[in-house]
């Protein structure tokens, strides 16, 4: 995509940190920002290889302006080239990418949750960060589907503890 246009100077990943998340929260994103304040550092552009791992919902129509201000423009493979929002045909795409990026990430919450309801119903597993107090556990002989499940990865479910004293 930037063949014959420029060479690249350096690389900012954010990998483990949610997109959600604002850029000056994400480290490289943070770093990739300080970089374009910086009169040292001298580059003109931001090749993004995937919109939807950059912007999430309207972060591009907020970061617009400092590109600007900056001087640096952005690239999208979406594009070909480079994003010039004042092109209207240009903000609607990226306001929709960034939708798009906010629905991937409801998607795949809504899969974790029911996933992890399922098998809280179903395999009997607790879901929480310590066991809740007053319960105890107990190793299945077979796991749900009939066969013995290996030492290492023996299933348990949770049983109330029999209250010790009247009450």
């Amino acid at each position: 995509m930037t063949s014959g246009h420029g060479r690249i100077v350096a690389e900012f990943f954010d990998v483990g940190h949610s997109r959600a998340l604002p850029w000056a929260r994400r480290p490289e994103a943070a770093a990739l920002l300080a970089a374009m304040a910086d009169p040292e550092w001298e580059f003109d552009a931001i090749v993004i290889g995937s919109s939807e791992r950059a912007f999430y919902g309207s972060q591009f129509t907020a970061m617009a302006p400092l590109f600007e201000r900056y001087g640096v423009a952005v690239w999208l493979p979406e594009l070909g080239g480079a994003v010039d929002p004042k092109v209207a045909g240009h903000e609607e795409l990226m306001v929709l990418l960034g939708i798009l990026a906010k629905r991937e990430i409801v998607r795949t919450r809504i899969r974790v949750r029911t996933a992890m309801t399922i098998q809280a119903r179903d395999q009997g597993r607790y879901l929480g960060a310590a066991r809740p107090t007053g319960t105890g556990s107990w190793t299945r002989g077979r796991t749900p589907t009939g066969r013995r499940p290996a030492a290492a990865c023996a299933s348990s479910v949770l049983t109330p503890t029999p209250s010790v004293g009247g009450s």
